[in-house]
């Protein structure tokens, strides 16, 4: 069984379509990363599989008991509040200390256990909010552009980071990027969304599809990228003249 999946999902804002007709199967294992120009409906879906954002039409069905971590976009933090990286992890409820440091260590953090949260870079502060998500090992990884606002040195490593818990955790990745030139070698499929879905497939199917080049040019296919992702999962692709069709939800373990 798929770990999710959704059929002919919409989201309106009053009067206004930000998804429509959206439907995706999502499987254990994968990377599938979401892009799409601003205003084109990335994050309200996201925000909709984790229950943030009510549905307005469409079936979403999730596996049993499925475990869901989540990354915000961003974290807004009060300067004057004293909080610890550790305490922050006992955040909604408390976290025995071995497993808040096996989080920490593997996301590369472990000796900021002690920090303020609000003294954090950006890049400290995403590999904390990422530590947290996979507090309770889930299976489905959600990421709300992740590395926003990071150098393109820091967003490749936070992305290898990634694809290094999807092959030790055994979990499916989904996110939200607008960094084309490192998702394009970071992900297994790309699913182009603006409004509803215009093209879905792998990297190299999306960035030949002509809907991807009437977005975003043909400079983006992934020359730039900082790394070279080795696709290893065969995934149905699709041009882009199909129905409008995308993606998820479940719980949300850590809201």
């Amino acid at each position: 069984m798929s770990l999710i999946q959704a059929t002919h999902i919409d989201v309106r804002h009053g009067a206004t379509h930000a998804v429509q007709g959206v439907n995706v199967t999502l499987e254990a294992g994968e990377i599938v990363t979401i892009v799409g120009p601003n205003g084109s409906g990335k994050s309200t879906l996201l925000r909709a599989l984790i229950g943030a954002v009510p549905v307005d039409g469409g079936t979403i069905k999730a596996a049993e008991g499925l475990r869901v971590g989540y990354v915000p976009q961003k974290l807004h933090i009060d300067p004057t509040l004293p909080l610890t990286v550790r305490r922050f992890l006992n955040l909604p409820k408390r976290v025995p200390t071995a497993k808040a440091r096996e989080a920490l260590a593997r996301t590369g953090v472990d000796h900021l256990e002690k920090r303020q949260l609000a003294g954090l870079s950006g890049g400290q502060l995403q590999r904390v909010l990422l530590a947290r998500a996979i507090l309770n090992r889930p299976q489905v990884l959600v990421l709300d552009e992740p590395t926003q606002g990071l150098d393109q040195p820091a967003s490749a490593a936070f992305y290898r980071l990634i694809e290094a818990l999807r092959d030790e955790l055994g979990c499916a990745v989904l996110m939200v990027s607008h960094e084309l030139h490192v998702v394009m070698s970071a992900t297994d499929r790309v699913i182009c969304m603006n409004g509803h879905i215009c093209c879905e497939g792998t990297p190299e199917v999306v960035t030949a599809a002509p809907a991807y080049r009437e977005l975003f040019g043909t400079g983006t296919g992934g020359a730039l990228a900082l790394y070279r992702h080795e696709h290893n999962h065969d995934h149905h692709e699709h041009g882009c003249d199909h129905d409008p069709a995308s993606v998820l939800s479940a719980e949300d373990p850590v809201s």
